[in-house]
C-alpha cells in the first residue's frame, strides 16, 4: 500500500499545527508544508509586539466561544476537543511554558514570539513534515468526479505550483490564513466565500481638540456604536486616546463585533462614550452636586469632579462650553445636566479606521456551513480540509484567534492522518 500523502498550503500558526499533528497521528504519511514567502510564521513572530500571545486562559468551551464575533457557534463543540488548555500543555510538553498576565492573555514565560516559532519548527521536522518554502500555489483541481458529488476517497487533488511543477496527494489542508489565494482556491473548489472585511481594528475620530489628547488612557469606559437601522453595540474596557482618535482594547472589541456593520456604513458611525460606567447617572449627578457644594470657590479646570484624567476632565468640561475659570459655585444647573450627560454619554463621530499592527484580523472567508466541524473536512470535497483563518472565523483580541488556529489545525491534523 502506498503511503498517504498529505499536502497543507499555508505555512502559519494553522499550517504548521495542522501539519504537525498530520506526521505524528501517522508516522507513515507523507506530509509536505507549502509556504508561498521565503519566511513561515511570520504572522506568530510579529504578533503580541514581538512576544506572540498564544492563547487566553479561559479554559471552559461555552466561555471560550463567547469572544468570536464570527463562528462561536460552530467552535463550540470543536472547542471540547482541543482548548485553550490543551494548547497550554501542548507547548509545555515541547520544552515551552507559557504565562499568564492579569487581563488572561497568555505569552511564552521567555516573551519572545521567536520561542513559539522555533518550536514549531523544531517539531514540524522532528515529525518528518517536508516544509517547502517559496511555492505559490497556482490552481487545485480534484482527479475524479465533479466538485460538489460523492467524489470517492480515492480520488486525488493536483496541485499547480508558480514553478510549472505538480504536486498530487490524497488529503489537502487549506490554511492559507486571509490570502487572496486560499479564497480563490476555496472557490475554485466549490466553496462559498463570505466577503472578507477588516476586523480589529481603531477609530479615526473627527474632532481634533479630542485628538490632542494623545497617551491618555482610562481604564474603563462603556462604548456604544450607533448606525442608522442596525442595533447598537456594546462594549467596556479600556480605551486609549491616539493622534488619530480611539484605540485600546474596548475599541478593538468593538470593532471585531461591529466589522459587518462599520464596513457597510463606509466605517462612518456614532460613539458613544460613557466615561464613568460604574456609576448610574444620578449617582454622577450626585458626585458633581458634592464638589459643587463643597468645591465652590475652586476653579472647574483645577479640581475635577470625577475620576478622570486632569486633560481629558479639560476637555470635557471646555466641550460643553464652561471657560476654564468658572468656579464650581457659578455653575448654572442647566450646565450641570450637560456635563452629566457629556460624563455618561459624550458623542463622537467615527471617521474612518485606523490600524491595530500588532494583529491582521479579518472577518469573512469559507462559510461554515460547508464544513464538518469534527474533523474540519469539507462537506462539498472529500479529502480537502480547512482550518485557521480562511474560515469565516475571527476573534477578539486576546489570544482568542491564535486559538482557533490551533484547534481547527489539530483537528484536521488528525483527521487527515486516518488510514483511508
Amino acid at each position: 500500500m502506498k503511503p498517504l500523502v498529505v499536502v497543507v498550503i499555508g505555512g502559519g500558526a494553522a499550517g504548521f499545527f495542522g501539519a504537525i499533528t498530520a506526521a505524528q497521528a501517522n508516522p507513515k504519511a507523507q506530509v509536505i508544508l507549502l509556504e508561498a514567502s521565503r519566511h513561515p510564521l511570520n504572522k506568530v513572530l510579529i504578533s503580541g509586539g514581538g512576544r506572540c500571545n498564544v492563547t487566553h486562559a479561559c479554559f471552559e468551551p461555552s466561555g471560550l466561544v463567547q469572544n468570536y464575533p464570527r463562528g462561536g457557534k460552530a467552535m463550540l463543540g470543536a472547542f471540547t476537543r482541543f482548548q485553550a488548555k490543551d494548547t497550554v500543555s501542548w507547548f509545555a510538553n515541547r520544552g515551552v511554558p507559557l504565562k499568564t498576565e492579569a487581563d488572561g492573555r497568555m505569552f511564552p514565560i521567555t516573551d519572545s514570539s521567536e520561542t513559539i516559532a522555533n518550536c514549531l519548527m523544531k517539531t514540524a521536522k522532528a515529525s518528518g513534515v517536508e516544509l517547502r518554502t517559496e511555492q505559490t500555489v497556482v490552481s487545485v483541481n480534484v482527479t475524479g468526479d465533479k466538485l460538489g458529488t460523492a467524489c470517492a476517497k480515492s480520488d486525488r487533488f493536483k496541485i499547480v505550483l508558480k514553478s510549472g511543477e505538480n504536486l498530487e496527494c490524497d488529503r489537502l489542508l487549506i490554511a492559507t490564513g486571509s490570502s487572496p489565494v486560499g479564497y480563490r482556491l476555496a472557490k475554485d473548489l466549490g466553496h462559498t466565500v463570505e466577503p472578507p472585511v477588516p476586523s480589529l481594528f481603531t477609530f479615526n475620530i473627527r474632532d481634533q481638540k479630542f485628538r490632542e489628547l494623545a497617551g491618555v488612557s482610562v481604564e474603563s469606559v462603556r462604548l456604544s456604536l450607533t448606525v442608522p437601522d442596525k442595533p447598537s453595540i456594546e462594549q467596556l474596557g479600556p480605551i486609549l486616546i491616539a493622534h488619530w482618535g480611539l484605540s485600546g482594547p474596548a475599541v478593538l472589541k468593538l470593532s471585531a463585533w461591529g466589522a459587518r456593520v462599520l464596513h457597510s456604513n463606509n466605517y462612518k458611525a456614532t460613539l458613544h462614550v460613557n466615561w464613568l460606567p460604574h456609576f448610574k447617572t444620578e449617582e454622577v449627578r450626585q458626585k458633581i452636586l458634592a464638589v459643587k457644594n463643597e468645591w465652590g470657590k475652586r476653579a472647574m479646570s483645577l479640581h475635577r469632579g470625577v475620576d478622570l484624567p486632569h486633560r481629558l476632565w479639560r476637555y470635557i468640561i471646555s466641550r460643553i462650553g464652561i471657560a476654564p475659570e468658572m468656579r464650581w459655585a457659578e455653575l448654572p444647573s442647566k450646565t450641570l445636566n450637560l456635563l452629566v450627560q457629556e460624563l455618561t454619554k459624550g458623542q463622537f463621530l467615527i471617521d474612518g479606521k485606523g490600524v491595530f499592527k500588532e494583529e491582521f484580523v479579518t472577518c469573512g472567508g469559507v462559510n461554515l456551513k460547508e464544513v464538518n466541524f469534527k474533523t474540519m473536512e469539507s462537506k462539498l470535497v472529500p479529502g480537502l480540509y480547512f482550518a485557521g483563518e480562511i474560515l469565516d472565523i475571527d476573534g477578539i483580541t486576546g489570544g482568542f484567534n491564535f486559538q482557533s488556529a490551533w484547534t481547527t489545525g489539530y483537528l484536521a491534523g488528525q483527521a487527515i492522518s486516518s488510514v483511508m
